[in-house]
């Protein structure tokens, strides 16, 4: 694949086409030199906000599509994921630290995003995830 800025990769909301998103962060943190801890921390982040698309926004219907974009800007790099669902209430979400929910098989995805990116914000009602990451390592 060779990069360009604001690179879009438009998939079917099917799982095997994970592994396409995973060959689009390869190919950033390959061409942008990214270290190997932030390359994880990317990696996690994009495949959760994805998964999340395709499971949650799109419902796991292959004949609506999930958009991945990225963008570079100084030393961040920008990710967005976007959606056909009808977004969600991502100011209302469950912690899944509380023992409530430390049990339950799902809930866990917007709260590794934000701990893995340097921010994470949601447009559109939510159909549409921004994630960012520093290209540098963190201090």
């Amino acid at each position: 694949m060779v990069l360009a800025e604001n690179q879009k990769l438009l998939i079917p909301s099917k799982s095997e086409n994970m592994v396409l998103v995973e060959k689009l962060v390869d190919d950033v943190c390959d061409l942008f030199d990214i270290k190997e801890e932030i390359y994880g921390h990317i990696l996690v982040a994009l495949t959760e906000a994805v998964n999340n698309a395709l499971q949650h926004g799109n419902k796991a219907n292959p004949d609506k599509h999930i958009a991945v974009t990225f963008k570079v800007k100084s030393d961040t790099l920008y990710f967005t994921v976007k959606d056909e669902g009808i977004g969600f209430d991502f100011n209302n979400l469950p912690d899944p630290t509380d023992p409530a929910n430390i049990e339950k098989p799902t809930g866990r995805g917007i709260f590794l995003m934000k701990h893995l990116a340097d921010k994470i914000s949601f447009e559109d009602k939510g159909i549409k995830e921004i994630g960012r990451a520093s290209c540098r390592e963190r201090v």
